[in-house]
């Protein structure tokens, strides 16, 4: 892995990269439109966390470049031509004066190269996510929202901050063959199979873990809250997640609409 790629570094000012969309296949100048949306919309819901998280993509004909943010900026800052390219390795194949989350690139590598039917890795730390990472029970099956993830999330033990490359395996291990992993004492991370995926799974895990919260909902075993009987979760999962489908389809093109009315520099 060339280290010189994955050392962060601050920015004083916002560097524009330009010509990225001449040298780019129009394919992947929309994967990059797509997820620097997906990037201002994490700001706008405030799930960001100052410089630090990462979602990347895929980049479209190929199993081992993806895309990732430039390292120093904030979320609202992110376009379609300064995010970086790289591959599994960590080697950055644009031209740019950025660099990556190196612990980013520990997780999002570990996803992109087992699962390759995952386009786009979310990963968050926010307060209800943090929060539910935290506790035994982890997520319950407390509402509709919720049921979409019954048996259908991994769970990753703590091992520190991700820059041990050898915990990747652990990582895509813990994922397993689902779409959705709580990193115990961490966060959030969602795997879709496409960025509209991806997001709209978060929406849907932080609304959940929210709403646990709320509630107290602190242990599985308390007598204070209802829970469906498992033959009616498990009913309620099968529905959410029929025929493979994209759970993001059909919300993407509102939001990004909705992005585009509040800033569109996303697309430059």
């Amino acid at each position: 892995m060339d280290t010189t790629a994955t050392m962060g570094r601050y920015h004083e000012e916002l560097h524009v990269v330009t010509g990225v969309r001449d040298r780019v296949s129009a394919e992947e100048w929309q994967t990059r439109t797509d997820l620097a949306a997906c990037y201002r919309l994490v700001w706008h819901y405030g799930w960001h966390h100052l410089h630090l998280n990462h979602i990347s993509a895929r980049v479209p004909g190929t199993d081992d470049h993806y895309l990732l943010n430039p390292f120093g900026l904030l979320y609202n800052e992110v376009t379609a031509s300064n995010l970086v390219k790289v591959d599994l390795d960590g080697n950055i194949l644009d031209d740019t004066p950025y660099t990556i989350n190196e612990a980013g690139y520990t997780i999002h590598s570990a996803i992109h190269a087992a699962r390759h039917d995952v386009q786009c890795v979310l990963h968050t730390h926010t307060e209800a996510g943090m929060a539910v990472s935290a506790l035994n029970c982890g997520l319950l099956p407390l509402n509709q929202g919720a049921l979409r993830f019954y048996n259908r999330i991994g769970y990753h033990d703590y091992e520190g901050i991700a820059l041990d490359l050898d915990e990747r395996a652990r990582y895509a291990a813990s994922l397993g063959p689902h779409k959705a992993l709580i990193l115990r004492n961490h966060g959030l991370l969602t795997a879709g199979q496409s960025i509209a995926e991806a997001f709209t799974l978060m929406y849907h895990l932080e609304k959940s873990c929210a709403a646990q919260i709320a509630i107290g909902a602190t242990t599985e075993d308390s007598n204070a809250f209802t829970f469906p009987p498992p033959e009616v979760c498990e009913h309620a999962a099968q529905q959410a997640n029929r025929n493979g489908r994209d759970h993001g389809a059909p919300s993407w093109p509102g939001l990004v609409r909705m992005m585009d009315r509040i800033d569109p520099s996303f697309r430059d």
